[in-house]
């Protein structure tokens, strides 16, 4: 597994799904009604649906096996906590231009590696990384030309 490409295209998946898939649920209007409940499960979806694109280009040419797949999808997880980490810290330093202010701050962290929406972050990455996987190790298995017996030179 080339951790690299998965660290480098796992934290462009994060920056997208962050950004360009929250603007386009928050487009759907689901908070104008209030019902917040469709609002994350639209985002959820829809998230899954782009980790599962940048599941296949980080396999694209390879043959992925179910651990590959799992392995892609708790990296992706790994990026995406670490992320929010840094730019929580980053950003307080930032806004108060204090250390002191961090040390407030940084345990207010734990709570959100405790919330439920942690467990989403890891399921959006984890299935779909590990459904593509299994798709193409058996679109190369089934594939015709598998079947074609190699010529002895």
């Amino acid at each position: 597994m080339k951790y690299e490409r998965a660290i480098l295209i796992a934290f462009l998946g994060n920056y997208i799904i962050n950004n360009i898939v929250s603007a386009v649920v928050a487009l759907f209007g689901f908070a104008a009604s209030g019902n917040t409940t469709m609002q994350y499960a639209s985002y959820i979806i829809l998230a899954s649906v782009f980790a599962a694109g940048f599941a296949w280009w980080y396999f694209k040419g390879a043959k992925p096996t179910l651990m590959d797949g799992a392995l892609f999808g708790v990296v992706a997880f790994v990026v995406a906590i670490v992320t929010a980490l840094v730019s929580g810290i980053t950003g307080v330093i930032a806004q108060s231009g204090s250390l002191a202010q961090l040390s407030t701050v940084l345990p207010n962290f734990v709570p959100f590696i405790l919330n439920w929406t942690t467990l989403a972050i890891l399921g959006y990455w984890v299935v779909p990384a590990v459904l593509v996987a299994m798709f193409l190790a058996n679109k190369t298995m089934h594939s015709p030309m598998a079947s074609v017996p190699k010529p002895m030179i």
